[in-house]
């Protein structure tokens, strides 16, 4: 009697514990619009291998990495209409040049217009480490942004950063999804180890459709991150998946076991940028069962709403 006592007792802690996370309440954006300011295809503005985009989130304006070149960014901006003065928020994905490269003139030239224009500078852990046999880009320019009055805000872990609006932090490499280089290293007190980009962090909207994903290259591979994102903040799907993916070297079996992880997830909308790869993003398509308006290559100005989903830019029709 005693023993069906206690795991009675167990089983209503455990019951208790379930309706207690189910209940939990997660505060989820309700407006969201993102548009790609750098990224290689164009009809309008200036392609160029990189990435960025202006994240228009509940009336708050987050600029997602900079570009590669200084000026890309800026003129896209002005060629699309929009005005960049009012984003105080900035976030880097990770420490490579084609993210990093326009941060400091957008800093430069938006202060005269708006001397808190990105101030706030969001990055991974990882991503001021030494680099023995390659050039750390974000080091040349971080005491110049400091002086210039920018502050750099570190992150490990998941951390929501406006309501409904997380970063992954940095995110465990669960499954084999190698897509760097494999030859650059990191200087530590132990001696050179494999630089594998551990700084590499997405941006997430939480909304009442799902997860919005949006990712600069996704060197942490885009399976690892979503599964670090349903662990993290909480279960869920991933309606929609923007920016760099890195699958641009990704065989034919590697694109299969993607795409059968995405439909576990819900993925039901994709703008495959920059490093996504333009064949890996319409066989992830084909996999998916998806079509031209859901699953397309991103290109300067496209864009995604929770109210009409993907616009894309003409020339990725």
């Amino acid at each position: 009697m005693t023993k069906f006592l206690y795991l009675l007792l167990m089983l209503v802690s455990i019951v208790s514990q379930i309706s207690e996370v189910n209940a939990k309440e997660f505060t989820q954006a309700s407006t969201l619009k993102v548009t790609t300011l750098s990224t290689m295809l164009a009809s309008r503005g200036i392609g160029e291998w990189g990435y960025s985009a202006l994240i228009e989130v509940d009336g708050k304006k987050i600029l997602f990495d900079t570009g590669n070149r200084s000026e890309t960014v800026l003129q896209n901006a002005q060629t699309l209409g929009i005005d960049l003065s009012d984003v105080e928020d900035v976030i880097l994905s990770h420490n490579h040049g084609d993210h990093t490269g326009g941060l400091l003139t957008l800093r430069k030239t938006l202060r005269e217009q708006n001397p808190k224009a990105l101030t706030r500078i969001h990055v991974g852990k990882g991503i001021f480490a030494e680099r023995a046999n390659s050039r750390n880009s974000i080091l040349t320019t971080r005491d110049e942004l400091i002086a210039l009055g920018s502050e750099f805000i570190v992150y490990e872990k998941p951390t929501e950063i406006f309501p409904g609006v997380w970063l992954t932090g940095q995110v465990p490499r669960v499954h084999p999804e190698k897509n760097w280089s494999g030859k650059g290293q990191i200087v530590t007190q132990v001696g050179l180890v494999e630089d594998n980009i551990p700084e590499d962090l997405s941006l997430v909207i939480d909304t009442n459709q799902g997860f919005v994903l949006i990712s600069g290259c996704g060197h942490a591979g885009i399976i690892n991150t979503m599964e670090h994102i349903t662990a993290n903040i909480h279960p869920g799907k991933i309606s929609a998946a923007i920016g760099g993916f890195h699958l641009v070297s990704a065989t034919d079996e590697h694109l299969a076991w993607t795409a059968k992880k995405l439909q576990g997830f819900g993925v039901d909308q994709m703008i495959g940028a920059h490093c996504t790869g333009i064949d890996a993003l319409y066989t992830l398509r084909g996999h998916l069962a998806s079509d031209r308006k859901h699953m397309v290559v991103g290109s300067i100005g496209d864009q995604f709403t929770l109210e009409t989903g993907i616009k894309a830019g003409f020339i990725a029709h």
